[in-house]
């Protein structure tokens, strides 16, 4: 068995490394211990030539840039926006950090984006890290233990498994952040891709992307994905994708909630979660100013999209969303697949 691992850099005297993990197919997935994040994911098109199908940097500078767009990393500790980085837990009024004027994203100023995370266990086909949140860090409560599994399977699945225990009750949400383009570099935008989601509902936003708490049909609207369509065409009418579809509740099993077509290479990327959302985010904020990225590629608007599987956005602040409270007796599951198949 080989398994190969490459040493990126060092980060506060601590060595940054890349590891592989791959099937017999060819499948493979790069992971660096820096935020848990992806690096490269190699699949085939419809000619059978292996092609990188997520965004990125060509060297380790380009993770650290300050405008990194929390590229292909696992986020947390709350996945999403926290309005006013401001919640009530148990009658007791929690402040987190925020990195912008109306909310916290992705867990604050230092998420679990910008953490060296402990290798527990790698083989040809499986990485498993943890990491340990102190209680306090960025605003939180309580000590809380994580766990992501990478797993490639015979199936050509990318199996992402998270879970977590805490010693005091705190909101958590986490999901990876994969910029998925799958021309593999041939074309600048995903306007040409197709999309399909499982969704009658997205959670409706306010000016500020915050949920008003309400559920908004997507029916007779550019948000209904119920059957593919093409992206480019649904931005006539919008500035792109940044929104949270209801894909239905939370799952014991992972169940299929979404697809993205590339009909030119013939790949087509499926996603199973076991989460009640799936954020669509359509790199609208992207203008070509990201250094160090892949061959030198000018990443602009719409150049990627992803496919986050999680809970609803600023769920502590809305009774009537999921709940996302984690108590100490009870343990965080989540488990994703990412399928890719290809068409002719």
């Amino acid at each position: 068995m080989l398994i190969h691992n490459n040493l990126l850099g060092l980060l506060d005297d601590k060595e940054i490394i890349e590891y592989n993990i791959k099937n017999k197919h060819g499948i493979s997935v790069h992971i660096m211990n820096y935020g848990a994040t992806v690096t490269k994911l190699m699949c085939p098109d419809n000619q059978g030539v292996m092609g990188d199908i997520v965004l990125g940097f060509d060297d380790f500078a380009g993770y650290l840039q300050q405008d990194n767009p929390y590229m292909n990393c696992i986020v947390g500790r709350y996945a999403n926006r926290i309005a006013k980085g401001q919640f009530s837990l148990d009658g007791v009024d929690c402040t987190i950090n925020s990195n912008s004027p109306h909310y916290s994203l992705h867990g604050g100023i230092s998420g679990f984006d910008k953490k060296i995370w402990n290798v527990a266990y790698h083989s040809e086909d499986t990485l498993i890290l943890n990491y340990a949140s102190k209680d306090g860090e960025e605003g939180f409560p309580g000590n809380m233990e994580v766990e992501v599994k990478y797993m490639i399977s015979e199936y050509n699945e990318l199996h992402i498994e998270y879970t977590a225990t805490t010693d005091a009750a705190c909101p958590i949400n986490l999901t990876n952040h994969c910029y998925f383009n799958l021309s593999s570099g041939n074309e600048k935008d995903i306007l040409y891709h197709d999309l399909r989601v499982i969704a009658d509902y997205i959670t409706e936003l306010d000016v500020n992307s915050i949920p008003t708490g309400q559920l908004m049909a997507v029916k007779d609207t550019v948000y209904d994905l119920n059957e593919k369509k093409n992206i480019g065409l649904r931005f006539n009418h919008i500035g792109g994708y940044d929104h949270n579809w209801v894909v239905g509740t939370k799952s014991e099993r992972p169940k299929f909630v979404a697809s993205l077509f590339h009909n030119p290479s013939g790949r087509v990327l499926e996603v199973y979660t076991t989460e009640p959302g799936i954020q669509v985010y359509t790199a609208n904020g992207f203008d070509g100013s990201l250094k160090h990225t892949k061959a030198n590629q000018s990443y602009e608007k719409y150049g990627a999209i992803c496919l986050e599987t999680q809970m609803y956005p600023d769920s502590p602040n809305h009774d009537n969303f999921p709940s996302t409270i984690l108590f100490p007796d009870e343990e965080y599951k989540h488990h994703t697949i990412y399928k890719m198949k290809v068409i002719d």
